[in-house]
């Protein structure tokens, strides 16, 4: 097991490959934050980018604030290669870090997310999973650890179909129109099916639901099939090399790119730049924010770039997966600093990160203020909704750069709120957890 470690207040181990700078983390009046990251293997050109964004905020506080409120940041990489077992294995070493203990987890994997999901509430660590993750865990009730924030997948499907809907003219098109779903073989991919096999029935649509075995860099025989079913629409649930793969074999069969919509990991440009020209017209969902660089670059530029503190390419700090880095260490650290409001400038445990969370309330001015506006909008969590924002836009790859083809979407919440209740009782009554009375916490 790889093992990453760094003190972010400067990578001071850049110079010997690059590598993350050591230590043990274990100082007093410190927070400890772990992150599950792969930089190695199939998943590596996506999970870079965001490792780096995740990292460079962090450094970006310690540099220019001393952390947050004062109280510094210690973080500790761990590689999971997008794996289950060494996602949990990196968890369980991480976990008791510092002096309070790991703050929260974002494991960037459904599957491990999974996982990790019967293992928080005894361990008592909030889990971060920013756009991907158990799509029921928006239900606070009954996951009081898990945080899907900005959105989940059941949330991705609505907006697709809303999409999609508005594309054709309305959703009385849909009728006798066949979509299929070409997804990743795992719990990450198989998140939307639910949601979409209730809209496919509302709204009269054929779902086919296409499985791509894992990496998915080789789909020839998927795209044989869609070849001969010739579906109206395409919706893509990859990551990694699989969603260039996907775009690629779309034009090898001649299938149109701009009849190709895929969830907001499928969206970044590692996934469409390997495809060459045959990626030009692709549209994806955005978890909100596009490319392009806000306010806060010019903090992390200042702070943590110019000085030879971060690892990520020139050419990336302005790209999607980075920026979408940047914006988890953001709710992750306003998280902790929402606790600190109630507990006092000190290290948070997991449990006080948990408040924090379930009461993070991020107005317009606050993001403006943090160098966010223009990427994500206004977000408040509660007890009951995990989620905090069911928004989301799509944009279009034209070759050589994203453009943001529409106005924001909110998930319906007639599918989506029924579909929540629905799973996430069966499953408080399989794990035999007795929801929370939201109406007394405070």
């Amino acid at each position: 097991m790889k093992i990453a470690k760094m003190v972010v207040t400067g990578a001071a181990a850049l110079a010997a490959g690059m590598a993350i700078a050591a230590s043990s983390a274990q100082a007093q009046g410190e927070q400890f934050i772990p992150g599950l990251v792969y930089r190695t293997g199939a998943y590596a050109p996506n999970g870079i980018p965001f490792a780096d964004g995740v990292a460079d905020y962090i450094n970006m506080l310690n540099a220019r604030d001393g952390g947050i409120n004062g109280v510094k940041i210690l973080f500790e990489e761990c590689e999971t290669g997008y794996a289950t077992d060494r996602g949990v294995e990196c968890y369980e070493r991480l976990k008791a870090k510092g002096p309070t203990g790991a703050a929260y987890f974002s494991p960037l994997s459904t599957g491990i997310t999974f996982a990790l999901t019967e293992k928080a509430p005894g361990d008592k660590i909030p889990l971060i999973t920013m756009g991907y993750g158990r799509a029921d865990s928006r239900d606070g009730q009954v996951f009081t650890w898990n945080f899907p924030l900005l959105g989940t997948y059941w949330t991705a499907a609505s907006v697709a179909i809303q999409h999609i809907a508005k594309e054709w003219g309305g959703f009385d098109k849909l009728k006798g129109k066949k979509i299929a779903l070409v997804y990743h073989d795992s719990p990450y991919g198989k998140e939307p099916i639910a949601a979409l096999e209730i809209m496919s029935k509302k709204y009269g649509f054929e779902f086919l639901p296409i499985p791509v075995p894992a990496p998915g860099s080789e789909q020839k025989s998927q795209w044989l099939q869609i070849r001969q079913q010739r579906p109206d629409y395409v919706l893509l649930w990859g990551w990694g090399v699989m969603n260039s793969a996907s775009v690629t074999e779309a034009g090898n069969v001649n299938y149109p790119r701009d009849k190709m919509l895929g969830v907001w990991w499928s969206g970044a440009e590692p996934d469409v730049v390997p495809a060459g020209e045959k990626g030009a017209g692709y549209k994806a969902l955005m978890l909100q924010h596009p490319a392009g660089k806000f306010g806060i670059h010019g903090e992390i530029d200042k702070h943590v770039i110019s000085k030879g503190k971060s690892l990520a390419k020139a050419d990336d700090t302005g790209q999607v997966l980075y920026n979408r880095g940047l914006i988890n260490s953001m709710l992750g650290t306003e998280s902790i600093r929402t606790a600190m409001a109630k507990f006092g400038n000190k290290p948070m445990t997991g449990e006080q990160v948990r408040w924090g969370i379930e009461h993070l309330d991020l107005s317009a001015a606050r993001i403006k203020e943090l160098g966010f506006e223009g990427m994500i909008q206004p977000l408040k969590v509660t007890c009951a909704d995990h989620e905090g924002t069911r928004l989301s836009r799509v944009h279009q790859w034209d070759g050589k750069k994203w453009n943001v083809i529409s106005d924001y979407y909110t998930g319906d919440d007639s599918v989506l709120a029924p579909l929540v209740k629905d799973v996430a009782a069966k499953y408080a009554a399989e794990k035999k957890i007795t929801p929370r009375d939201c109406s007394k916490e405070s």
